[in-house]
């Protein structure tokens, strides 16, 4: 899920406890091309002030027109835009799309405390509204259940923020952080080299020193976590590699050439880590765009990390090594005179 949902809640109760009349405003269904999927969701206060997005921008400006015309709905109401193809260019919808949207006041935002605390914990929840009476309801949630609206209930799925888990803290972290913070995801770096500690300065991350695996169990992974591995460095890579693959995370990838992943998923296989743990490795790292700077390469692999998100075939990676033998990775593991 976007924060930017939460944001949108967070907003709506602060509001409602200064004593304004606020309403939210759901995209319910879509139909033909529509700028914000189903479950996206706006707040719109009583003198009209705004936060959150169900469209493009017009569909906003009517809405907020709507409030300050008086009309404020006191029970969940649906609004349907883009009937005619007159009105979808009107309201800025693309291709003739039609949008259905569900507005209702905020009453109560005892509610909105408890799902952010329960989103907070890392918790997926499901908020149920009764389209006759208005009430609330939530419940856990099942990772891949969809928005839905029928039989006189909407029901919208509220989940942890994607996290990303980076090892190491040189010059790529720093580029592929800040990218990764604004594609949303909450960002932790992790790096128990003290040189690297004292030069970490990217705002609105957290840094851990622990060691890598460490923080791999102490972050307990889930399904909307990736781990980026990053540091060339076996003795902090492979470790975390290693507990990032027994998890249900949804992406694992660590950065070096074709030959140097293969060499790593030899040492790996001595840990007993199964075949299908092993397939789970993106590397390397990053969809194949020609990438050389870090920036190009932070590109590359937030790229397939999205795809990944997404669960879009990865066509654009370069083929990987055959296996090679024991004995090179016995020696890989040796360090140089």
């Amino acid at each position: 899920m976007d924060s930017l949902d939460l944001q949108v809640l967070a907003q709506a109760r602060d509001w409602t406890r200064e004593g304004r009349r606020t309403w939210l405003v759901t995209v319910a269904q879509t139909w033909g091309s529509a700028p914000r999927p189903p479950g996206s969701l706006l707040c719109v206060r009583d003198d009209g002030l705004v936060v959150g997005s169900v469209s493009g921008g017009c569909v906003e400006d009517d809405l907020i027109d709507r409030v300050r015309r008086g009309e404020r709905t006191d029970l969940p109401t649906e609004i349907t835009y883009g009937v005619s193809a007159d009105e979808a260019a009107r309201f800025g919808l693309p291709c003739g799309g039609t949008l259905l949207l569900v507005q209702e006041p905020v009453s109560d935002a005892g509610w909105i405390d408890a799902l952010l605390e329960r989103t907070a914990r890392h918790e997926l929840v499901a908020r149920s509204l009764d389209m006759t009476t208005g009430a609330v309801s939530l419940s856990s949630a099942r990772r891949g259940e969809a928005f839905a609206l029928e039989s006189g209930q909407m029901r919208q799925i509220f989940g942890p923020r994607w996290r990303m888990l980076v090892i190491g803290a040189g010059q790529l972290s720093r580029v592929l952080a800040q990218m990764a913070l604004a594609l949303d995801f909450e960002v932790i770096v992790c790096d128990p080299r003290e040189e690297y500690h004292l030069t970490w300065d990217i705002p609105n991350t957290t840094f851990t020193r622990e060691m890598p695996d460490d923080a791999v169990l102490s972050l307990q992974l889930d399904a909307h976590c990736a781990v980026v591995a990053v540091t060339h460095d076996p003795k902090l890579d492979d470790m975390v590699l290693l507990e990032a693959l027994r998890s249900p995370c949804f992406y694992v990838g660590a950065l070096g050439s074709r030959g140097n992943t293969a060499k790593r998923k030899e040492r790996l296989k001595l840990f007993d880590l199964t075949d299908a743990q092993l397939d789970r490795l993106h590397g390397p790292i990053g969809l194949d765009i020609g990438s050389k700077t870090p920036a190009e390469i932070a590109v590359s692999i937030l790229a397939e990390i999205i795809a990944v998100q997404n669960g879009v075939p990865l066509l654009q990676k370069k083929p990987a090594l055959e296996s090679i033998s024991e004995g090179q990775v016995c020696a890989s593991l040796t360090p140089p005179a």
